[in-house]
């Protein structure tokens, strides 16, 4: 097998993405719309009218709700506006987010969007240059990218400096899923 490319989450979302497309009949951005429309908040309930209006199965509904979630968050409380290259990462890295578990709670915070489980276990911070990726990664040793964050902020073990889409990689998935599962 020596060449071939192990598949990543992304490319499994992407896959699950398209497959949804041409199930259903009709581009991710139309069921966003959908969503919006209905003016639904809760996950359940956007899931359930996905299943009932439009006849989608569980794992449809429910991966076209969190995309609709990442898509239309609001910005956190007093944060910049994002110019396409950071709002694409800043989207990028929610979606990656709502592909942990649906039990994530998103707290808006003055500059930044806290992620929790149990506890806090990451957050989003919009900077000039880049998104912060605040972790908390106690039994990670800090490396050339997975900084030490306690001079950043205090509440987190680590920090990664985000500032294209192509810097979410597998990497950053599994320090994302650490974080998630430790605080589970």
């Amino acid at each position: 097998m020596k060449g071939k490319r192990v598949p990543s989450v992304e490319d499994g979302l992407q896959s699950q993405l398209r497959n949804i497309e041409k199930a259903y009949g009709r581009t991710i951005d139309e069921w966003v719309s959908i969503v919006v429309e209905s003016r639904l908040q809760k996950h359940a309930e956007v899931v359930a009218m996905l299943k009932q209006r439009h006849g989608m199965t569980h794992a449809a509904a429910h991966r076209v709700s969190l995309v609709a979630r990442d898509r239309t968050a609001p910005p956190p409380a007093g944060a910049k506006v994002l110019q396409p290259p950071l709002q694409d990462v800043y989207t990028r890295l929610l979606e990656k987010v709502g592909s942990l578990g649906d039990d994530i709670e998103r707290a808006p915070k003055k500059g930044y969007i806290s992620l929790r489980r149990r506890k806090q276990f990451a957050m989003l911070q919009p900077g000039a240059k880049w998104i912060n990726l605040g972790l908390v990664l106690a039994q990670h040793r800090p490396t050339e990218r997975l900084e030490p964050a306690a001079s950043w902020n205090a509440l987190f073990t680590h920090r990664v400096r985000v500032a294209t889409p192509a810097e979410i990689d597998g990497e950053i998935d599994s320090w994302l899923r650490a974080a998630y599962d430790a605080a589970g």
